[in-house]
């Protein structure tokens, strides 16, 4: 853990905005990203397989086209950070409850086609992984500790439930897309702030 250099941002970055702290409660699938159990029963998410795991995403999504990627966040906390998203890459957004069929059924009036979905908690974001499993497109999602994790095709590790942690995946993540994409260039400063995808 000694080399921080290597991270996307700051280790104290994360740290504040509790990316790490996960539930009291854990499954199976997420122990491997589990660093330590606090005495007070939380589950420590390891900030390395965090990070990995965000530039990872952050590549996974730069192979689409803006318009091809769908961010689903039903958890209100999320809002914010998942429209601030779509603001600054143009990929399309739903935040609020996800009515299944957007996905699937092309009669809709808010039928979609995409290539590829990023959730912001499986959980209450199962709708959005139910269509894409229909129609075959990958699936990223940012899971907790207590997160079920067997239809996702790459996992996310971190506090998917705080507004700030949110605030400052969702400005990774932005910022990742955008240099992955060529829009700036891999060492530049995004052309937006970690402040407006974080609730005040």
């Amino acid at each position: 853990m000694t080399e921080t250099s290597q991270f996307l941002v700051p280790q104290d970055q994360y740290l504040k905005a509790g990316i790490h702290i996960g539930t009291k409660f854990r499954t199976k699938y997420m122990e491997p990203f589990i660093y330590k159990t606090r005495p007070d029963g939380l589950s420590v998410l390891n900030l390395q397989k965090i990070d990995e795991r965000l530039r990872l995403a952050g590549q996974f999504l730069a192979q689409f086209a803006p318009n091809d990627v769908l961010v689903v966040s039903r958890r209100e906390n999320g809002w914010k950070a998942v429209k601030a998203f779509g603001k600054h890459t143009g990929s399309r957004t739903f935040a609020g409850r996800y009515p299944p069929g957007i996905l699937t059924n092309p009669a809709l009036d808010t039928f979609m086609e995409v290539k590829c979905i990023l959730v912001t908690d499986a959980w209450p974001d199962r709708n959005a992984i139910k269509d894409a499993m229909h129609i075959g497109i990958p699936v990223i999602a940012l899971c907790d500790t207590n997160n079920q994790a067997n239809e996702i095709d790459l996992v996310v590790p971190c506090n998917n439930k705080g507004k700030k942690s949110l605030g400052l995946l969702f400005y990774i993540l932005a910022r990742e897309y955008v240099r992955n994409r060529g829009v700036i260039a891999k060492d530049a400063e995004p052309p937006f702030t970690v402040e407006e995808f974080t609730e005040e």
